[in-house]
């Protein structure tokens, strides 16, 4: 949490090493997963940018695809998961870029994740969705892992660590 301009951003971003550490040290454990403040989408299928050059495992695809409300999605591509999105395939919506790059990060498998307004694209019933089945303590896809959540003021009690 904090107003616009505070460095929450930046925290994330010195947490992954991409700005210069003029003292002391950063040291995050295990793999990493980030999801951007601005998604990003790479020319290639659906199913592809949620991969991400990882091994296609059908049960946990379906879990990904659930947990971050991508299901709907694919009953309006005309390849479902196989179609080509990016600049040269079909254009998403905000949201919808904003959901793949979780589910790249939820596929990853990572150890820690560190996640950047992920839910400002989204409308309320999709981002309560996505608490429910990706970022609740209980019963989400990153339950038992270390989350770092940046801008979620609504429904904190979700979340795993919120840093303020």
């Amino acid at each position: 949490m904090g107003s616009v301009g505070s460095g929450k951003s930046s925290l994330l971003h010195a947490l992954l090493g991409d700005m210069e550490n003029f003292n002391g040290r950063v040291n995050v454990k295990g793999t990493v997963a980030y999801v951007p403040q601005q998604p990003w989408i790479f020319n290639a299928t659906l199913r592809d940018n949620i991969l991400f050059h990882h091994s296609y495992e059908p049960i946990k695809y379906q879990q990904v695809l659930h947990a971050c409300n991508l299901i709907p999605d694919l009953d309006l591509l005309p390849n479902g998961d196989m179609t080509e999105i990016g600049d040269k395939g079909i254009n998403l919506s905000g949201g919808q870029k904003q959901r793949v790059s979780l589910a790249r990060a939820c596929y990853a498998d990572a150890d820690v994740y560190l996640l950047d307004d992920p839910l400002s694209a989204v409308d309320a019933h999709v981002g309560l969705h996505l608490l429910k089945y990706v970022l609740s303590r209980s019963n989400g896809l990153l339950a038992s892992k270390h989350a770092f959540l940046l801008h979620i003021v609504q429904k904190l009690y979700h979340s795993l660590i919120v840093l303020v």
